[in-house]
């Protein structure tokens, strides 16, 4: 059955560019985002997996690990990341799961026989502290992801997380946000005294939340 939002990420233990990992301890409090990539040694991995680099200190202000996997054995992860430094220049600063016997992938549902039934497709989980799944992406071998919205996204967990609040259409940090259905005016003026904007009664726009 596939994993699904709010669902347990599962824990496991893997051989990665950076040394074995238990991957719920290796999240410890933190954030994470596990990534998977088709192949080695191909154009459009090398080019996501050098700007997650690039990205990798504005996921730390966040709080956020990374973790990328492949069906490609760690041998193979420690040759190609010198290829990404010269066609993207910088090296890959998180560790990269070897996962020659498929566990993780299997785990994750990441093999589609329909897709690349040898290879793992673009999935991508954000999971939280609590070890839960927050969101789930998938994309075909032929389309590289953008991984500035995976930040954005992470930007709009972490925030509604801790405020009572949704983030509309487009929305970018320091955007205005949406106070949720749930909560009525009555509980919205203790939580946002500054006021808010109402475009219907379940449509309330308020700054964003410091």
């Amino acid at each position: 059955m596939a994993l699904q939002l709010g669902d347990t990420a599962p824990d496991f233990t893997a051989d990665t560019t950076e040394g074995t990992i238990n991957f719920h301890e290796w999240i410890g409090d933190s954030w994470c985002i596990l990534f998977s990539h088709p192949k080695d040694f191909t154009p459009v991995c090398t080019t996501e997996l050098g700007y997650m680099a690039k990205l990798k200190p504005e996921f730390d202000k966040r709080n956020v690990k990374i973790l990328a996997v492949s069906v490609d054995p760690v041998s193979d992860h420690h040759v190609w990341v010198k290829d990404i430094q010269d066609t993207q220049g910088t090296l890959p600063n998180y560790p990269i799961v070897g996962d020659q016997d498929r566990k993780v992938s299997t785990l994750y549902g990441m093999i589609h026989p329909n897709a690349l039934d040898s290879l793992t497709v673009r999935t991508v989980f954000v999971i939280g502290p609590d070890k839960k799944i927050k969101l789930t992406l998938t994309y075909p071998a032929s389309t590289g992801r953008n991984f500035d919205e995976v930040l954005r996204v992470v930007d709009s967990l972490q925030l509604t997380a801790k405020h009572m609040v949704a983030t509309p259409v487009n929305w970018q940090q320091g955007g205005e946000c949406i106070i949720v259905p749930s909560l009525n005016d009555e509980a919205a003026k203790e939580k946002f005294p500054g006021g808010w904007r109402t475009e219907k009664p379940y449509l309330r726009y308020v700054p964003q939340p410091k």
